[in-house]
């Protein structure tokens, strides 16, 4: 019988890649006005010590974003960088789009491309790894409003006019020619009590 070794599966898997963009600029010009955007040309799987390589770290607090992601139609890979003189200069990668638009309200620019599988797979294993983050839903307040315990009386009459309203949504009534409800002295009354 030959030799049997076994590896060590439980090895937990790290919560950090590190990835080599290659970025292709793309000059337009519109009447007199010229001007260069950016694109990912590629993505590269690279090592930490690589020329240019920039590390796609995940975190426990952001599993909701990379659900919501990942359930997209097409999953996306954004890249964090600024432009300096006729270029950029990448210096961030993200899988959250809440933390790419904090970097677009910050001024910066912000590039993306779709995420490859491998990827995919990698942040399905680390969710499944963590568990999902359920946002906790805030309790809501009771009452319509938070003023209301603090009015008073012509607060509840108010609420009770509403509570009213709202039963009789969709209810038919009959009004004669003069507009007021048949049947019903609620006319008159209300009327009557604004005069006196």
């Amino acid at each position: 019988m030959g030799v049997v070794t076994v590896q060590e599966t439980t090895k937990p898997l790290s919560p950090q890649r590190w990835l080599q963009l290659e970025l292709k600029a793309i000059d337009s010009q519109v009447g007199r006005w010229q001007s260069r955007r950016f694109e990912i040309a590629a993505l590269h799987p690279a090592e930490p010590e690589a020329t240019g390589a920039l590390p796609l770290t995940l975190f426990r607090d952001e599993r909701g974003d990379y659900r919501f992601n990942l359930s997209s139609g097409s999953p996306r890979l954004f890249v964090t960088g600024s432009r300096v003189d006729n270029g950029f200069v990448a210096d961030g990668l993200t899988l959250s789009q809440t933390v790419a638009a904090a970097y677009m309200d910050g001024e910066r620019q912000v590039l993306s491309c779709p995420l490859p599988e491998a990827l995919q797979a990698w942040v399905e294993a680390f969710i499944g790894r963590h568990g999902e983050l359920l946002e906790a839903r805030r309790k809501g307040k009771k009452g319509k409003g938070r003023a209301q315990d603090q009015l008073g009386l012509d607060t509840a009459v108010a609420t009770s006019r509403d509570a009213v309203d709202q039963a009789n949504c969709g209810a038919v009534r009959a009004t004669g020619p003069d507009g007021r409800e048949r049947g019903s002295d609620s006319g008159n009354n209300a009327g009557n009590s604004a005069h006196e």
